[in-house]
């Protein structure tokens, strides 16, 4: 990964050579390269069939960190980066989870740089709370930081029982020299999930509703064992986006991309490489 010099942008790590351009967002939590493998994939075995860009979101990975989250600052900070790294370039835009939202509103708040848009798991609404995150939040601040010997010892104390869960939590993990830190902005994330029903990260802005509707062509991903999208989101989907296309995948969850891997390339390559 390489980091821009510009604060305003984003850590990015590019995936192809060749081919239409791809942006890859991730979830609360994660980072760009959690969207690697599915990225080299569409990329294809020359790298030729798509250029991926795969970017760290603010107050994740490597990039810089904010004093308050704001989807509008998200999406905008996203812009900036795109632009920087194709300037007058479109984009083919991918969002799992928060990285959803955060390519939703950059749709419609930069409908010129999305030339097509895949939202993963998610839906423009608020959602209420961080309640489902709240236990990852305690988990990782209860982790003795000072008193690390090595990596295998944050995971033997690391409390999370799922070895999936526990693997993309501590990827956040970061050693420099003998002290450890978390590279995720855990107490922003903790400040907002305090708010309870008035968090910011679950939340959707209202004032994005006055904004018009993004043109371009729209594939929604949901996992067939996930709650995230419900059969009434479907109308408020199509409000801001009307040329929405719905694919449920039977038996994933809410990682979608993690359950589903070779689905999910299909999916993609049918519909970025399909007519806008």
């Amino acid at each position: 990964m390489t980091s821009a010099p510009d604060q305003a942008l984003l850590n990015t790590l590019s995936v192809g050579t060749a081919g239409p351009r791809i942006a890859f967002l991730h979830g609360l939590f994660g980072q760009g390269r959690n969207w690697n493998q599915i990225a080299k994939a569409v990329a294809g075995p020359e790298g030729t069939d798509a250029r991926c860009l795969l970017v760290d979101l603010p107050d994740h990975g490597r990039s810089p960190w904010s004093e308050q989250f704001s989807l509008d600052a998200y999406a905008d900070a996203v812009a900036a980066t795109l632009r920087g790294a194709a300037e007058g370039e479109p984009w083919a835009v991918v969002g799992h989870s928060l990285g959803g939202k955060v390519a939703m509103v950059l749709a419609l708040r930069h409908p010129e740089l999305v030339e097509r848009l895949v939202v993963v798991d998610i839906a423009p609404k608020g959602y209420g709370n961080l309640e489902r995150f709240e236990g990852y939040i305690r988990e990782m601040q209860a982790l003795p930081l000072e008193e690390l010997t090595s990596r295998a010892d944050a995971e033997a104390r690391f409390a999370e029982p799922d070895p999936g869960v526990k693997a993309f939590l501590l990827q956040n993990l970061r050693r420099e020299g003998q002290a450890w830190r978390w590279q995720v902005n855990l107490d922003l994330v903790a400040r907002d999930a305090a708010r309870g029903a008035g968090s910011r990260i679950a939340d959707w802005p209202e004032a994005l509703d006055e904004l018009p509707a993004y043109d371009g062509p729209v594939l929604w991903i949901a996992g067939g064992d996930s709650r995230y999208i419900q059969r009434e989101d479907g109308e408020r989907m199509r409000r801001h986006f009307p040329r929405t296309r719905l694919f449920t995948i039977k038996g994933a969850g809410h990682w979608v991309h993690t359950d589903a891997p070779t689905i999910i390339v299909t999916a993609l390559r049918r519909f970025l490489h399909s007519p806008a």
